[in-house]
């Protein structure tokens, strides 16, 4: 299980870094550890009133960071509630005497009982928001032939219709939930609304049902029903139907989907509908980390067609899509080709260019914000014109574009300096406590130092020359900058045995004579160093395992 510790707690007050262990370190290795720090910090090895206070309180912590580590009940605590579980007056969910086991048996059963708690406060709002616009006057205009009329030299873009819909979720128990939305629309002057009830049930871990109520004004009354199933752990069923109440009696309608997992990353669905449409449809769906695949095929009256979409997605911290789609029918023929990218932490801007007979040629841009989305399917013209499809395709890349660099990227720049700077300031008196807590460490380490430098030149084995923390700037037009780092060759000099020198996985903030010199920010470990006469160098990640000498880190002569 992931231990849940805060970002800042693992940051400032993490025993293993500290200790300079693996969180799965076994005891002989604590001790071995701990051993090594008390012969470095042993207030009794400093004549200096000074250091002796200096290396007490260093001592003291050592201290606390063993008895915590060595004891299976306090670690476990810690493990999983980091060094707040261990505080007298804030532990009162868990015996101090309990296993491991049991601690952390007792740590899911009330991880369990919050996220109940949180489930039936939560709400999950979603919302739709659609504006249709009709831009065709851009393309489709008439020419000045006409004298007995007088037109405008602007073109008219007018709103033809909107769409709006909003869905939020009441849990009432945990395996009941009520879900209320509505939607309002208009076309062309022309409105109508509909508000939904819906009650579900989860009736055991392989299915559940819901009821469905509905009145508006556009089809009346309606009344549904929906149970899902799992068939098998490869497989699963829906079945739903309806009636549908309106002045031309009843209307029923029913639907079935058969879903099978082909394979890991693959999808297949059997539809089959009979009412006011009937068809039947059947899909393939590929989902891989990398691309989206999917073939789908219907026979119905009036809607039969032959569709296949794909989608790639690229690697990068945007999470940046494009993707094209082709749909054959008796309507026509569509396709359509677009991407879709992430502009913020909780938006994704795409927008998608339609070009079909007989539908012509649209665009449209879609805005997910947190859990609401916003779409603007804009017409541009009923025919096929290379001058609608150019503009639909590159006006919105040059657009996004001219917005990425003028507005979006300043805006998160900004909104990221706010939030380090914030940060910084919540952590500026822990950070120069720790400051101070590493220069005192370096002071009192400097001994150590003298004698382990003495061994290994008598054995030409490894000698820290030059060893920074911190970030690094790499970018030659930001050499300005100044890079945000602190000697740390002491500290480390400190830490090698054996002309050996192994760092683990956890932060290196946390190691004795450490500490964080740009909070918030991507830190590095830069280590020059000599064995055997000769100098090699690496660059290690602040949370990479490091181990010292390596042959990789050699550096040839001719460099």
């Amino acid at each position: 299980m992931a231990s849940p510790l805060e970002d800042d707690e693992i940051l400032n007050d993490d025993y293993y870094s500290l200790l300079n262990v693996r969180r799965e370190a076994t005891q002989d290795e604590l001790k071995a550890a701990y051993r090594r720090l008390c012969m470095l910090y042993h207030p009794d090895k400093h004549r200096d009133p000074e250091l002796k206070f200096q290396a007490e309180t260093l001592f003291n912590l050592v201290h606390e960071a063993y008895e915590v580590l060595r004891d299976p009940q306090a670690r476990a605590i810690y493990d999983i509630y980091g060094k707040r579980g261990l505080e007298v007056e804030g532990w009162e969910v868990v015996e101090r005497r309990r296993t491991p086991t049991e601690i952390r048996e007792e740590y899911e059963r009330l991880e369990k009982e919050r996220e109940e708690r949180r489930l039936q406060q939560r709400t999950n709002p979603k919302g739709v928001i659609s504006v249709g616009i009709d831009a065709t006057d851009l393309f489709d205009r008439y020419e000045d032939d006409y004298e007995d009329e007088v037109e405008s030299s602007v073109p008219n873009v007018e709103i033809n219709k909107m769409h709006i819909s909003q869905s939020v979720e009441a849990p009432l128990t945990t395996r009941d939930t009520a879900i209320l939305s509505g939607s309002l629309s208009t076309h062309n002057g022309n409105g109508s609304g509909t508000v939904n009830l819906v009650l579900r049930r989860v009736t055991s871990a392989q299915g559940w049902g819901e009821v469905e109520l509905g009145a508006g004004d556009a089809h009346g009354p309606l009344f549904g029903m929906k149970i899902f199933r799992n068939l098998t752990p490869r497989c699963y069923v829906t079945a739903q139907c309806e009636f549908q109440f309106s002045s031309r009696g009843i209307r029923p309608g029913f639907t079935t989907v058969l879903a099978r997992h082909l394979d890991k990353n693959t999808m297949g669905y059997l539809q089959w509908r009979w009412g006011i449409q009937s068809s039947m449809n059947t899909s393939i769906v590929r989902d891989t980390k990398s691309s989206h695949f999917a073939f789908a095929m219907q026979l119905g009256m009036p809607h039969t067609f032959a569709m296949m979409s794909y989608q790639y997605k690229f690697q990068d911290d945007d999470q940046t899509k494009i993707k094209g789609s082709i749909k054959a029918g008796f309507f026509g023929t569509v396709v359509e080709y677009g991407a879709e990218r992430k502009i913020s932490r909780h938006s994704v801007l795409g927008a998608t260019v339609s070009v079909g007979v007989p539908h012509g040629v649209s665009l449209k841009i879609k805005l997910n914000r947190a859990s609401q989305t916003y779409f603007f399917p804009i017409h541009l013209t009923d025919q096929l014109l290379p001058s609608a499809v150019f503009y639909a395709t590159v006006g919105p890349l040059v657009f996004y574009l001219v917005m990425q660099k003028l507005v979006i990227r300043p805006y998160l720049q900004a909104q990221k300096e706010q939030e380090l700077e914030k940060r910084r300031e919540s952590s500026a008196s822990n950070i120069s406590k720790k400051k101070q807590e590493a220069e005192a460490a370096v002071l009192l380490m400097q001994e150590s130092v003298r004698r382990i430098i003495e061994a290994e030149e008598s054995r030409m084995g490894l000698i820290i020359l030059n060893a920074w923390y911190g970030k690094f700037v790499t970018d030659t037009s930001r050499r300005h900058e100044r890079a945000k780092v602190i000697d740390v060759s002491v500290p480390l000099q400190c830490l090698v045995k054996d002309s050996k020198l192994i760092l683990t996985e956890a932060t290196k903030s946390g190691l004795p004579g450490f500490y964080d010199p740009c909070v918030g920010e991507e830190k590095s470990l830069k280590v020059l160093y000599q064995f055997r006469g000769v100098m090699h160098q690496v660059l290690s990640g602040d949370t990479q395992p490091l181990r010292i000498p390596k042959q990789s880190h050699r550096i040839d002569a001719d460099t």
